[in-house]
């Protein structure tokens, strides 16, 4: 744990302010689910609740499935981070954070559909070697709570598919982001 210097105290209704610096390189927007914690040594410790992490194992069964059946590379994200993939390294893409350009596509709510000669959108910044095809954001009564995409390589780059196999795995996306966000919700 790093000491940050910042003390704050607590007002008289029981309430923090978690400064804003903190706030800006942690990502926590208003309105983020904070876990609380405790120790033996008499700390607090806030992290950030991700309430599609506890469906992480059926989302990683859901994504190889999703990538044997249908030879797609896919990953399922929370909203800040990768919590599942399939048909590409694990070890590169789960737990890292997600781009700036993959939160905006999760924020804009709706699917993304990568078009020809696009500037590409990257999952995390680590790689730049998967590109995101599809994706769409997973909502869960009316809450953002993470993304499914399909992804792309730079060895593929050529090969988009043609425009029935496009609309085959958007729809394929979609119903992944319906289905966990049912999940959740259930």
């Amino acid at each position: 744990m790093k000491a940050t210097g910042i003390v704050r105290r607590i007002d008289d209704l029981g309430r923090v302010v978690i400064p804003k610096e903190i706030r800006r390189t942690m990502r926590i927007r208003e309105g983020d689910p904070l876990e609380i914690y405790t120790n033996r040594e008499g700390e607090v410790i806030f992290k950030k609740y991700s309430p599609i992490g506890e469906l992480s194992s059926f989302a990683g069964e859901y994504a190889d499935t999703l990538s044997r059946i249908c030879d797609l590379a896919v990953v399922i994200t929370d909203r800040d981070a990768v919590i599942a993939c399939a048909g590409i390294s694990k070890k590169a893409f789960v737990d890292k954070r997600v781009t700036r350009e993959l939160e905006g596509i999760m924020e804009g709510r709706g699917v993304y559909l990568r078009s020809p000669g696009e500037e590409p959108v990257y999952v995390t910044e680590e790689d730049s070697a998967h590109y995101v095809r599809c994706a769409m954001p997973i909502i869960a009564e009316g809450d953002l709570i993470g993304c499914v995409c399909s992804l792309g390589s730079d060895k593929d780059e050529g090969q988009g598919g043609t425009m029935p196999e496009l609309q085959v795995e958007q729809k394929l996306i979609q119903t992944a982001a319906t289905f966990l966000s049912k999940q959740h919700e259930s």
